[in-house]
């Protein structure tokens, strides 16, 4: 049974989504982020990165457990262990591949500095809330008008880009989007949200988030605690 060390977070729930689309068995171990359990040496023995998720199969490639952090690796990780939402030809999966690193190039980190300044920041920047927000809208409009093109974000199967994208745009009013602004983002979206892996994905863990808008989570997350030598 695969074990995942996860919080309620986009790139948790990607790991979430991939796991219960697979089927595989897997035992969620929660890494508090607000109280610093990603600083605790256990945790950064398999996640050097201080950053979840990340994984330990016990039943690695060569039958040894296996440990994997980051999001991507672990989403490409899953999928060749099962053959599953990648393609075997090699446009297909080159095609998926390069979404996929949009994903955790553009999507993920431009869209987590516009939740940072208009969510978590403790003073609003005007300079920083406007470069964020527009770059939001930018990356829903190179969505949309792929999607305008393919049912899904890398051509015409689910993939791993589609999980890998979703969880991010789930928050799209913190981002400052309307998501009426772009319909064929929209239809994509309601659809993959109507899958019951990913239902049962985005559920992992919902229930122990909160919001981390107090001084001791923002400190954690932002302040010193995240520079020293762990």
């Amino acid at each position: 049974m695969i074990e995942v060390y996860s919080w309620a977070t986009p790139n948790g729930h990607k790991v979430h989504i991939m796991l219960e689309e697979c089927g595989l068995p897997y035992r969620v171990i929660p890494v508090d982020i607000g109280t610093g359990a990603q600083f605790d040496p256990g945790f950064l023995a398999i996640s050097p990165n201080n950053k979840i998720p990340a994984i330990v199969d016990p039943a690695g490639p060569d039958g040894k457990p296996m440990s994997m952090f980051e999001s991507g690796a672990i989403l490409l990780y899953l999928a060749g262990k099962t053959g599953q939402l990648l393609p075997a030809d090699t446009r297909g999966k080159y095609e998926v591949l390069q979404w996929l690193m949009f994903q955790m190039g553009s999507v993920g980190p431009m869209l987590g500095q516009a939740h940072h300044f208009r969510i978590y920041a403790p003073e609003k920047i005007a300079y920083a809330v406007d470069r964020y927000t527009n770059e939001a809208h930018r990356i829903y409009n190179v969505i949309n008008k792929r999607l305008g093109l393919s049912p899904y974000i890398a051509g015409k199967q689910y993939s791993i880009a589609d999980i890998a994208v979703f969880p991010w745009l789930r928050s799209w009013k913190n981002q400052g989007v309307d998501m009426k602004d772009y319909p064929h983002l929209k239809g994509w979206f309601d659809e993959v949200a109507s899958r019951p892996a990913v239902q049962r994905g985005v559920e992992v863990l919902a229930d122990r988030r909160k919001q981390l808008l107090d001084e001791r989570a923002r400190e954690v997350l932002f302040g010193e605690t995240q520079y020293k030598r762990h």
